[in-house]
């Protein structure tokens, strides 16, 4: 292998991302009012799809329908609220990982 190898070249600009990333976290730690803030996104993330699903089933039990709605819409909002917040946490890890400089915005 020569040093104008593209797969060597590839693997020593890999290294450097991962040290800047590296010296950047170091310099800049994430402060707990960071971390509050990211547990209130994901929180909320799931508790208005929860709501809007258990709102939406009292007011279709209101209408006097034959079954009964506000348990399942609660549940199924629950579930799409959770997988919102899983593919968000998921997006951000993987953007994180790429050393992406908007992922902290």
């Amino acid at each position: 292998m020569t040093d104008n190898d593209p797969s060597r070249r590839s693997f020593a600009e890999e290294v450097a991302a991962a040290a800047r990333r590296k010296l950047k976290a170091q310099n800049n730690p994430p402060t707990v009012l960071f971390g509050l803030g990211m547990m209130g996104l994901v929180g909320w993330s799931v508790a208005i799809p929860t709501l809007l699903g258990a709102g939406l089933g009292v007011w279709l039990d209101g209408r006097h329908l034959r079954h009964s709605w506000t348990l399942a819409l609660l549940v199924a909002g629950l579930v799409i609220g959770c997988l919102n917040a899983w593919h968000w946490v998921a997006e951000q890890g993987k953007s994180i990982g790429r050393g992406d400089e908007d992922h902290d915005e």
